[in-house]
């Protein structure tokens, strides 16, 4: 298997196709960022509005992942992928030609829903194939190819409005969906045949065994509360941010996005091969993913204190969020190949909930400030919000290392 597995052209089938895919999952997520300014014109959007519209896409990619890991431990990850992303193909062009706030948000959803599977097909095809010390590269390697859709939503996109309007845009996003699936499907090499194929009853059994499983819900509250305010906070609140509190306009706010997704690229490879490096010397991942973590939670707060240092701050921000995929690299050592599906849509089942209610929440807590003249967002509401999922992060934080401890004393 490994002999295979270790060859470039097998890897290509492995990383190409799934990249491509996540690509296409990540411009999805982030692409709202820059054409909010349109949508909000378009539709009379308010702030509780527009959260509630992109975080449809948290909301239906969080419902299926308990399904989805059970689909992928028996299907595997080509099928279902090739297949959810021809879901997400029909998202865009409901959402590209909807016209009232219902459409587009039922367009979101059906979206969210096809790109569900794009990042945790991979990881259970890295799981299978690979050896557990290449899993946090590898996974890292993954989260790149997102870092491009993060990267193709800034200036592109800006770029693309010059030319079509969102609904054009959209249009362009479907077709790029229906060409990952076709990738997917034809490229991506099915699991090794000499599994055992569990029946139906094992597979919830295995479920079950992961969520009453102590190391994950250990890990899990501070994974999910890291990710929901990195996911929230950049594929949508961040454009806003930067027209409301660094009064910037779209063309530059554009260009910063742009560096925000650099760094992000950079933070995935960096700290994906730093905790591979740290592993050889007897250092292990968490603790790689628990300092990038707490550093995370420092920017964030350096964001709320000082603002006009923002524009530095926010390509932090894109760097130290990445830690927050760590732990599903963590967690996949604690569990048996066939269990890796169930483990990784586990987690991410709290992530895009967490996502869902932050992006959503943001919106809630800034609309309780006034508009000003020309329609943006008060400062203050950004504050509030901010400041609100930083203590979440360090009450999850706080269990991690009192649940630690708790372990340890009953391991004796």
């Amino acid at each position: 298997m490994l002999n295979q597995a270790g060859s470039k052209q097998f890897l290509l089938r492995l990383f190409l196709p799934f990249g491509l895919g996540y690509f296409v999952s990540y411009l999805f997520r982030t692409v709202n960022a820059v054409i909010a300014p349109d949508l909000v014109a378009d539709l009379g959007l308010n702030a509780a509005d527009l959260g509630l519209l992109t975080s449809a896409y948290f909301f239906t990619f969080a419902a299926f992942q308990l399904p989805l890991g059970v689909l992928l431990d028996r299907f595997g990850p080509r099928r279902v992928e090739a297949g959810l992303l021809m879901i997400a193909a029909i998202g865009a062009l409901v959402f590209s030609q909807a016209e009232t706030l219902t459409g587009v948000i039922l367009g979101r959803a059906l979206i969210g829903l096809g790109v569900s599977a794009c990042l945790m097909a991979a990881f259970k095809a890295f799981a299978s194939w690979l050896p557990n010390e290449r899993l946090p590269l590898a996974n890292g390697v993954q989260m790149m190819s997102g870092g491009l859709g993060a990267l193709t939503a800034t200036t592109p996109v800006q770029a693309a409005l010059q030319i079509t309007d969102w609904r054009g845009v959209f249009g362009g996003l479907a077709g790029i969906a229906l060409l990952a699936a076709i990738v997917v499907f034809i490229v991506v090499p099915d699991e090794m045949q000499n599994k055992k194929h569990e029946t139906f009853a094992e597979q919830l059994q295995g479920l079950h065994s992961v969520l009453t499983d102590r190391h994950f819900w250990q890990i899990a509250p501070w994974a999910f509360t890291a990710q929901a305010a990195y996911l929230s906070i950049q594929g949508l609140w961040t454009g806003p941010w930067l027209r409301d509190v660094a009064g910037l306009g779209r063309d530059e706010a554009a260009q910063i996005l742009w560096w925000i997704a650099i760094a992000m690229i950079a933070g995935y490879f960096t700290l994906g091969r730093l905790a591979e490096q740290l592993a050889k010397r007897g250092i292990r991942p968490v603790i790689v993913a628990a300092v990038g973590m707490s550093l995370f939670i420092l920017v964030q707060l350096l964001l709320v204190v000082v603002p006009q240092y923002g524009l530095a701050l926010w390509l932090g921000f894109g760097f130290l969020g990445t830690a927050c995929i760590l732990p599903y690299a963590v967690l996949s050592q604690f569990f048996p190949p066939q269990l890796t599906g169930r483990c990784n849509t586990s987690l991410n089942l709290l992530v895009f909930v967490g996502a869902f209610s932050a992006q959503w929440l943001i919106g809630g807590i800034i609309s309780l400030w006034p508009t000003n003249g020309s329609g943006g967002y008060s400062p203050s509401g950004y504050q509030a919000a901010f400041l609100f999922l930083i203590a979440c992060q360090i009450a999850a934080a706080v269990w991690y290392w009192l649940a630690g401890k708790w372990i340890k004393d009953r391991d004796r």
